[in-house]
C-alpha cells in the first residue's frame, strides 16, 4: 500500500491510497467519498488497463454529480418527495432529483472526507474509511457512525464491508457506485459485455424513476439477464421500462438474497479482453445502471469523453424507496443494532 496527497476541497486535503495484492489487481481509494478512482486489473494477454470510470483529479468529482465510485448515503438510490415517516415522525429531506431525493442528499456521502486507516497483516491489504454522519444531517434522523472497509482478496475481489450504528431510528442504505467498463474505462461503450443477474424478478418503476411497489417478473421483457446477454443487445426495445429510464436503471429483486449469506448476484464477461468480473452479496437487491446519462460532457482518466453507455454500475443494496413501502426489506436501523453488509466485486480472466 502507499499513499499520497491527491489535492484538496473546501473540506481539506484529499488522499489517494494504492493497493495492489501482488496478483494483478491494483486499486486506488480517494479518502473524498470513499471513491474508487481506479480499478487496474489483467486482460487474458496480460495487459493491465483500467476499467472503473473516474477523473484525473478531486476537482472532477466535486464538480460532477455522476457519483463515480463513491460510497452512496445515508440512503442510496430515491426516495419519493424527499420525505419519509419513522415511529409516526415525518422526515424531510433534500429534493435534488426533481420531487425526490436521490443517493442521500445535495451533501451525501459522496460528499465528505473520511478518515482514513490502512489495514495491513500478512495476507492482506485493505483501507478502513470512517464517518460520523450528525443527527439531521441532510433530514436523517439519529447520529449515524458508519464504517467502510476495502480489503483486496487473493483471488482477485475487492471485498466491501459496510458497518453503522445509530443512537436514534434512522433508514440507511449503503453502496458502492462503481461504473466500470472490463475493456478498459476510455475505450467506449460498455454495451458488447454480456451480462448475467441472479434476479427473476426487478422492482418496476414510474416516469420519476420511483418504485410502484410491484415485483415483476423479468420473464418476456428486454430486463431478463437470466441467461447472459449483451447489455446493448435490447436496450433500445420499445418497453416503457426502458424508456422511462433512457435504458437500464432498475432494481433487481436477488435470488436468495437479503438473508445473511453471500450469494453469486451477477456476472459480466467482456470476450474481447477475456476479463470478467462475479459480484458476490448479501443483500436483496442490485439496481443495475447502464450510464443512460453519460453525454460527453465528462472527461475521464483516459482523456477521453464519456458518453451513453460508457460504463455500467451494479449497486447491491436494499431497494429503491423502501420507506414508502412496508412490504420491501426494511431499511431502518436501530440503537443497539448494527447494519452490516458484504459486497465482493471479484475480477478474473477466461
Amino acid at each position: 500500500m502507499s499513499v499520497e496527497p491527491w489535492g484538496r476541497t473546501e473540506l481539506g486535503e484529499i488522499e489517494r491510497y494504492t493497493l495492489a495484492n501482488g496478483r494483478g489487481l491494483r486499486v486506488r481509494v480517494l479518502s473524498y467519498g470513499g471513491i474508487i478512482q481506479g480499478i487496474e486489473a489483467p486482460n487474458r494477454d496480460g495487459i493491465v488497463a483500467n476499467v472503473a470510470l473516474g477523473f484525473d483529479n478531486v476537482a472532477g468529482y466535486v464538480r460532477s454529480n455522476a457519483y463515480f465510485g463513491a460510497i452512496i448515503g445515508r440512503f442510496a438510490n430515491r426516495i419519493a418527495h424527499g420525505g419519509f415517516t419513522l415511529d409516526g415522525v415525518g422526515y424531510q429531506l433534500p429534493r435534488n432529483e426533481g420531487r425526490h431525493s436521490l443517493h442521500g442528499g445535495r451533501v451525501g456521502f459522496d460528499r465528505q472526507v473520511w478518515v482514513a486507516d490502512p489495514i495491513t497483516g500478512a495476507d492482506q491489504v485493505g483501507l478502513r474509511l470512517t464517518l460520523t454522519s450528525p443527527d439531521g444531517d441532510q433530514g436523517y434522523p439519529g447520529e449515524l457512525s458508519v464504517a467502510v472497509e476495502y480489503t483486496l482478496t487473493a483471488d482477485n475481489g475487492i471485498r466491501i464491508d459496510y458497518r453503522a450504528r445509530t443512537d436514534r431510528p434512522t433508514i440507511v442504505n449503503l453502496t458502492n457506485h462503481s461504473y466500470l467498463n472490463l475493456a478498459g474505462e476510455s475505450a467506449g461503450t460498455s454495451y458488447d459485455h454480456e451480462l448475467w443477474l441472479n434476479a427473476d424478478r426487478y422492482t418496476p418503476v414510474d416516469d420519476t424513476l420511483i418504485p410502484t411497489g410491484e415485483l415483476a417478473p423479468v420473464a418476456g421483457t428486454p430486463l431478463d439477464f437470466t441467461a447472459p446477454t449483451a447489455i446493448g443487445a435490447r436496450i433500445d426495445d420499445d418497453f416503457e421500462q426502458l424508456r422511462f429510464g433512457r435504458g437500464y436503471d432498475h432494481n433487481y429483486v436477488l435470488n436468495g438474497g437479503g438473508r445473511g449469506a453471500l450469494i453469486e448476484a451477477a456476472r459480466v464477461y467482456h470476450p474481447r479482453s477475456g476479463r470478467e468480473l462475479t459480484v458476490l452479496t448479501d443483500q436483496p437487491g442490485i439496481q443495475f445502471y447502464s450510464g443512460n446519462l453519460l453525454d460527453g460532457t465528462l472527461v475521464g482518466t483516459g482523456g477521453r469523453a464519456y458518453l451513453r453507455g460508457a460504463g455500467f454500475a451494479l449497486e447491491t443494496q436494499h431497494f429503491p424507496d423502501s420507506p414508502h413501502h412496508p412490504y420491501f426489506p426494511s431499511t431502518v436501523l436501530s440503537p443497539g443494532s448494527d447494519f452490516r453488509s458484504t459486497t465482493i466485486y471479484r475480477f478474473a480472466i477466461r
